[in-house]
């Protein structure tokens, strides 16, 4: 890749910063996203110190409103031809239950649909590229997901913080391997990988005092699937550590997938 261009959701904290840290060390022209804008400020001029050039772009969309999302991936299209790598990696964890706009449980809305929104509508940007990627930051916490509540499902009135955080990188996961196959033949690729516990502001929000590794070893993973020749063709798959590895057998399950793929079409129109 000379010089790809690369867009990483949720990149002014934890493993997203990190992520961005070590691509734009790496030459890679970034496109960091957050919601708050003078946090955004802050990384944009961390991340040009590094290199001393330009400061590297900033998007500001609150990935709770999908209206915010739409108007990001628009912004996105008219400033840029192609797009080489889309890593999706915000995230939330709420202890309590909160519906966005949409009326849809927060959990579901950040860490599912928002990226498979996003996705969706920069996939025409993608292809412009033969050799495009995209990276979901999953997590191991899908191998507690042994079956969907499918009546509970947008709103969970029956609301479990872990389980909700549980379902959506289980849904992340799923998103992955149905869009992989959808998109086989395009030179785009779709991977899912598990950062490794990682001392974060939402680990430290849900399980203060957790053993974790730092965000630049929770980022490892992102910057390999981001970058490395060797998993240039390789797609539909799920990794851990830099190395692949079978997700829950649930997550194999094509039924379930197609159903969470019609869902999510359903809820973001």
């Amino acid at each position: 890749m000379n010089r790809p261009i690369i867009l990483i959701t949720g990149s002014t904290d934890g493993i997203g910063k990190a992520t961005a840290r070590d691509l734009v060390s790496r030459g890679a022209q970034v496109i960091i996203h957050g919601r708050n804008k003078q946090k955004g400020n802050r990384v944009q001029k961390e991340l040009g110190e590094i290199t001393g050039n330009a400061l590297p772009d900033l998007l500001i969309a609150d990935f709770s409103i999908q209206d915010q999302v739409r108007q990001m991936a628009e912004d996105i299209t008219s400033r840029y031809s192609r797009l080489d790598v889309l890593i999706n990696n915000a995230g939330t964890y709420e202890k309590e239950r909160h519906l966005t706009p949409d009326g849809v449980e927060k959990t579901f809305a950040v860490n599912y649909l928002a990226p498979f929104f996003l996705t969706r509508l920069l996939l025409p940007l993608l292809k412009k590229n033969t050799s495009s990627r995209i990276v979901m930051v999953a997590s191991s916490a899908h191998e507690d997901v042994d079956r969907i509540e499918w009546d509970n499902l947008p709103a969970q009135d029956h609301y479990d913080p872990w389980g909700a955080y549980a379902l959506s990188k289980f849904a992340d996961i799923m998103f992955t391997y149905t869009i992989a196959r959808a998109i086989k033949g395009t030179g785009v690729t779709a991977n899912c990988l598990h950062p490794g516990v990682t001392d974060t502001k939402l680990l430290r929000s849900a399980f203060p005092g957790y053993p974790a590794i730092s965000p630049e070893e929770g980022a490892r993973t992102s910057v390999y699937l981001a970058t490395s020749p060797e998993v240039e063709s390789t797609s539909g798959r799920y990794f851990d550590n830099r190395k692949q590895v079978r997700s829950s057998a649930l997550t194999y399950d094509r039924e379930i997938q197609e159903r969470l793929w019609k869902l999510a079409e359903d809820l973001t129109g």
